[in-house]
């Protein structure tokens, strides 16, 4: 499979078990601290967008193996279920390979993945009936990602405090999930790769159902 990352067209993609989780999303409640630190992400989406300029989104952590993955996928899925255009991306500051239990959870909320092997292989995760995209660990600035223009989203704060400059970034946020790494191995580890998971979709959900809603006002 080429190096690509982005859309790709796919078909019959069975997404009804996405929709029940959809579903619970939107009844998620999120803290007002982390409300606070998505704010200016929130800002950023709704100046974009009122200037009808491409909004391009590149998730950054330390290996670009769990949380960027996460936050890449469930942002584009999350980003076609409101109706938005937008491009994402992932990177980190060094190159890796995605951790196979990433995988395992995007299958459990009802992503549908082609895997392949090798030493960073490059895996086909289905979005929506219309849309893939490529996972595979890669440097921030790699040439698939956006050179200018973009958001800078830090999904870690290791990734934060040792990349001090991202040349090209329009804002630079970090969000900083907690790493679900330090359960590989114990008998918890799935589950919390799930709860990651789910954390960071239920704030993207939150995240976009304000954006529409301050748009429908």
């Amino acid at each position: 499979m080429p190096a690509l990352q982005g859309r790709v067209a796919v078909k019959n993609y069975p997404h009804k078990i996405m929709q029940s989780f959809i579903q619970l999303l939107s009844e998620e409640l999120i803290p007002d601290e982390r409300k606070s630190r998505l704010l200016p992400f929130i800002q950023y989406l709704q100046e974009k967008r009122a200037h009808k300029a491409d909004i391009n989104l590149n998730f950054i952590c330390t290996h670009n193996s769990r949380r960027s993955q996460f936050a890449q996928v469930w942002c584009a899925a999350l980003a076609q279920h409101f109706d938005l255009k937008l491009n994402c991306f992932s990177g980190g500051t060094e190159r890796t390979a995605v951790y196979p239990e990433v995988l395992n959870s995007l299958e459990s909320f009802g992503f549908k993945v082609k895997r392949n092997v090798g030493e960073n292989p490059h895996h086909l995760v289905q979005v929506s009936t219309s849309t893939s995209l490529i996972l595979f660990s890669k440097r921030f600035n790699d040439e698939v990602n956006p050179k200018k223009d973009f958001a800078a989203l830090m999904t870690c704060s290791d990734a934060d405090e040792n990349c001090p400059f991202i040349p090209g970034c329009e804002l630079r946020l970090a969000l900083n999930y907690s790493d679900p790494k330090r359960f590989d191995g114990s008998p918890i580890e799935a589950s919390m790769y799930n709860a990651r998971s789910w954390q960071i979709a239920s704030e993207f959900f939150y995240v976009f159902q304000t954006l529409k809603h301050s748009e429908n006002d």
